[in-house]
């Protein structure tokens, strides 16, 4: 006798999501649409998840028969545009498969449990952080007063991303106090000293904070955007699919950035 597939209603998935994240708290960068983005089939028994709402991601999550496909960057960041063209066929992909695209941009990065600040911090053996960096009125990344080589910090950061972080060590060879805000925090760096950081750890930033940063005299570190936000989908993932029985695979598709 064959045994069905397990499978959950999509909206129950949703409304757990957007539960677990408190969406509605906190607010994020205009366009960032916070949530289901796309609407598939009215069941999920296959989740995958990826850092970015790419089309490689896209037909990826087709290809491997996702229900759902939960991503930290979505599919709209700018002014509406119309879906013609390139992007009117890779929607056009999603319907028929039938594919639902769920995002979480800073919900996710300031989660206390599947946040990516707090799940690198602890992937770079670091503990008891406060809150650090606002952003739309909340705290988006951790701080840590803690004393560590330099040169061993950037070594726990390459072991946690996969490759060594671009760093402009203008600070204190030994930290004595570490922010950390993941992604595109580096467009931040005035802030981050304000809050009296001695070294900052983020994914990219603008061209100017490299001399920014040695006029300061602060450690500023780039560990890339996409390195360091792959540990929030995949612990959402994670426990999304152990809250409703469900597969759930990783996507990865490094951007380079």
């Amino acid at each position: 006798m064959k045994t069905e597939a397990r499978c959950a209603e999509r909206n129950e998935v949703v409304r757990w999501l957007d539960e677990t994240l408190a969406i509605s708290q906190g607010g994020d960068y205009p366009g960032a649409w916070n949530g289901l983005q796309v609407e598939g089939t009215h069941r999920v028994s296959r989740i995958t998840a990826a850092v970015d709402a790419s089309p490689s991601v896209i037909r990826k999550a087709i290809s491997l028969k996702a229900d759902l496909l939960v991503v930290h960057h979505g599919l709209f960041w700018h002014d509406i545009r119309p879906l013609t063209g390139q992007r009117r066929r890779l929607f056009g992909e999603m319907f028929l498969a039938g594919l639902s695209v769920y995002s979480s941009h800073l919900p996710l990065d300031r989660h206390p449990v599947h946040g990516n600040n707090i799940l690198l911090a602890k992937e770079l053996g670091l503990a008891d952080g406060t809150p650090f960096f606002e952003e739309f009125g909340a705290a988006i990344g951790l701080r840590f007063d803690v004393k560590i080589a330099l040169d061993q910090l950037k070594e726990r950061i390459a072991l946690a991303t996969g490759s060594a972080p671009k760093t402009f060590a203008f600070g204190p060879q030994t930290t004595r106090s570490i922010g950390i805000v993941t992604g595109g925090g580096g467009s931040g760096l005035h802030r981050a000293v304000a809050e009296g950081v001695d070294t900052f750890v983020t994914g990219e930033g603008p061209h100017w904070t490299f001399a920014a940063a040695e006029e300061i005299g602060i450690n500023l570190i780039y560990a890339g955007h996409y390195a360091t936000e792959t540990f929030g989908v995949r612990s959402l993932a994670e426990a999304l699919g152990g809250h409703f029985g469900l597969p759930w695979q990783f996507i990865d598709l490094p951007s380079g950035l």
